[in-house]
């Protein structure tokens, strides 16, 4: 009983609860409808509320010490909305706009082809224009300048000031704009300007301003091939992008292009309210963007910066005759590797671009001229250029033929200049007069073509591809940029369509001729390979990606988004079980190479202050002579190793300077030390 009574109570209560909440509602309602109903309809019609996307900032690029090499930086741009206001009222505030901007040293949109004193046309075709605004075909600069005039009813006190409003309103009416859709009319203003918009925002009905984050490459064109660039999206990007809008930037090039997932934020939502007369009168933000994650490269920027400017140097060296008579050379690459990790230290490829012309949109001149250019610029040539190795191979000759037994460190042969074993090919040693008995040390640093003639004839062309291949030669790397050339290793598997492997074609393979052909990136792993004993490398130019909330990807992911990115089925290469004796027999060569008198490189390592493992390459081609160095350093306890490739250097030795100069930069060493013998006649380097 006692219960029931309780529970009527606890109804009761529920029930006046209600019916209170009810009435309270009535009466706001009332209040909302019938007392202020005029009030709020009024204020709902003289107000307008604009969505916009709130661009997030992409993620930086950093060097391995943290230093951005491309950043993000706000730029400060000016929209206007269609408003309620006349046509003059529209033109008085334009001029006042554009004037103020002038004040300020800042520049608003000009697309308007009518200039004055005098009136003449800037555009592409004039009549073709005339047609496409309805202006009388006979009409002259000046009476089309009067037709936009009349127009927009344009009327001001000078013929300058006319022009300011015309130029505008003609921007308004070519990109078209509604009370919803705004128009850019003024990019990257600075915040003076800013600032006077938004104080004085009466004065500019249906101008706002807004912020854009924008790309800016913090050291010119350095590293341009590997950080690659971003454009405005295409139409055809945008088909395969569809998170994208028309208005967004996307990588294409380099590191961009290939982790723009996670470079690219996630844009937010800025809110604009304004009168119907266009004045802002709030502006807020409903969604905060969040900005891309980091990329971390293990590149340093001071041995990038070495790198490239000792590629340059030697290349104009060569161009003007500076070692021994004027060459062809005009591009080339150098790629530093550390031998432990697979880590790239610099990769340089000549000439650079400029990355940040092609942000907004590279203009015709510019890509034309990127284009046309013979030495194809844009080209990443330390991944994508292939050339023959020339007798920077012979390591692999070496190391197959003691490997597979067929020569040990103590085989003499003796060198005597024309090799005679085929009827009917019987090539010459590039030391005519022959160079007597040599082993695979002395070999090496003399270059001898004899011995890896008859060396890569006792091997066997499947021993030597056997020993490439687990060299990482023929194979694309995997290194994490679009565009790398897989090359090719000769071998009867990979010769032209309708040949046959003939009698002669092992010996050329062996000296790196034929159809051999590796890009600067696949000849520093192989060297690494040599100076760490045989290890493999997982080659790679990405140290981290870093996310805005602190975290790291994993490297396994990285791995697995890069290998399906492009297209990727693993890492190239294999370790190689080879004993200590015989890779010191080759290693050994190297360091004569440099240090002897009889070495190919002694000339430009004479006084250098660590010992350096090299070799030289001239490798002939059917347009000319390409150069290559490769080495490692210290060669007691090696760190990294270096390949340096000239397209047209005539002779391997001049692209040691190169390698030189980037171990004195890793080194701590001071380049004004070290000297050279530039008086070298070229008949000394003509090795093969």
């Amino acid at each position: 009983m006692e219960d029931k009574k309780t529970n009527n109570v606890r109804f009761n209560i529920t029930m006046v609860l209600i019916y209170i909440v009810g009435i309270i509602l009535l009466i706001r309602l009332f209040n909302l409808q019938i007392v202020h109903g005029e009030e709020y309809r009024e204020e709902s019609n003289t107000r307008l509320t604009r969505e916009s996307t709130l661009k997030a900032a992409r993620g930086s690029i950093l060097d391995s010490s943290g230093n951005k090499l491309v950043s993000t930086t706000v730029e400060y741009n000016v929209e206007i909305y269609k408003t309620k206001i006349d046509s003059e009222t529209l033109n008085k505030s334009l001029l006042l706009f554009a004037q103020t901007l002038e004040a300020n040293g800042d520049r608003y949109v000009d697309e308007f082809p009518i200039k004055i004193n005098p009136y003449t046309y800037s555009g592409n075709n004039f009549e073709s224009w005339k047609k496409a605004n309805k202006i009388s075909e006979n009409a002259t600069e000046e009476e089309a300048f009067n037709f936009f005039k009349n127009r927009y009813k344009v009327s001001t006190d000078s013929l300058e000031n006319d022009r300011r409003v015309i130029t505008l309103r003609y921007a308004i009416e070519l990109n078209g704009y509604s009370s919803t859709r705004s128009v850019t009319i003024a990019k990257n203003i600075g915040t003076v300007t800013r600032d006077t918009l938004n104080v004085m925002s009466e004065n500019y009905p249906g101008i706002s301003t807004s912020s854009k984050p924008t790309t800016k490459y913090n050291y010119g064109e350095l590293a341009s091939h590997i950080l690659g660039y971003v454009g405005p999206i295409s139409d055809n990007e945008l088909k395969t992008n569809p998170d994208y809008d028309m208005n967004d930037y996307i990588g294409k090039a380099g590191v961009e292009k290939v982790f723009e997932k996670y470079l690219k934020g996630t844009d937010g939502i800025r809110q604009v309210d304004m009168s119907v007369e266009g004045v802002v009168t709030d502006e807020y933000v409903s969604k905060e963007a969040i900005s891309g994650s980091d990329v971390v490269l293990t590149i340093d920027a001071e041995l990038q910066k070495a790198a490239e400017k000792a590629l340059a140097d030697d290349i104009y060296n060569m161009q003007t005759g500076r070692l021994s008579g004027a060459r062809k050379a005009d591009q080339g690459a150098a790629v530093v590797i550390n031998i432990k990790t697979g880590e790239i230290l610099a990769m340089a490829s000549y000439p650079n671009y400029n990355p940040a012309l092609f942000t907004d949109g590279i203009s015709t001149t510019n890509w034309n001229n990127y284009l046309n250019d013979s030495r194809h610029p844009l080209v990443n040539k330390a991944i994508s250029d292939i050339s023959a190795p020339g007798s920077t191979f012979k390591m692999v000759t070496a190391l197959a033929g003691l490997q597979s037994g067929a020569i040990n460190t103590n085989t003499y042969i003796s060198c005597k200049g024309k090799y005679t074993y085929f009827d009917t090919y019987q090539p010459w040693c590039w030391n005519r007069g022959g160079h007597g008995a040599q082993n695979v040390t002395s070999a090496i640093e003399h270059s001898c073509n004899y011995f890896f003639y008859e060396t890569g004839r006792v091997t066997g062309i499947d021993n030597l591809a056997a020993t490439a291949t687990s060299l990482g030669l023929g194979q694309k790397t995997g290194i994490e940029l679009p565009d790398e050339a897989q090359g090719n290793l000769a071998c009867p598997a990979t010769i032209a369509a309708g040949d046959v492997w003939a009698a002669g074609y092992t010996i050329q393979a062996a000296i790196g001729q034929l159809y051999n052909s590796f890009s600067p990136v696949q000849m520093a792993k192989y060297t690494a390979m040599i100076a760490n004993g045989g290890k493999n490398l997982d080659v790679t130019i990405i140290k981290s990606i870093n996310n805005p909330d602190g975290t790291q990807v994993s490297r396994n992911d990285i791995n697995t988004y890069v290998n399906q990115k492009l297209g990727i089925t693993g890492n190239s290469g294999s370790d190689i079980d080879i004993s200590w004796e015989n890779m010191n027999a080759i290693k050994a060569g190297m360091k004569g190479v440099t240090s002897d008198d009889g070495g190919t490189a002694v000339q430009y390592f004479r006084n250098f202050n660590i010992q350096v493992g090299g070799k030289t390459g001239s490798a002939t081609t059917a347009y000319g002579t390409n150069s290559w160095f490769v080495g490692f350093a210290p060669f007691d306890n090696p760190e990294i190793a270096v390949a340096v490739y000239v397209k047209n250097g005539a002779h391997g030795a001049y692209t040691a300077p190169v390698a030189r100069d980037i171990f004195a930069q890793y080194f701590g060493m001071n380049n004004t030390t070290i000297t050279e013998d530039t008086t070298a006649t070229g008949e000394m380097f003509a090795v093969r």
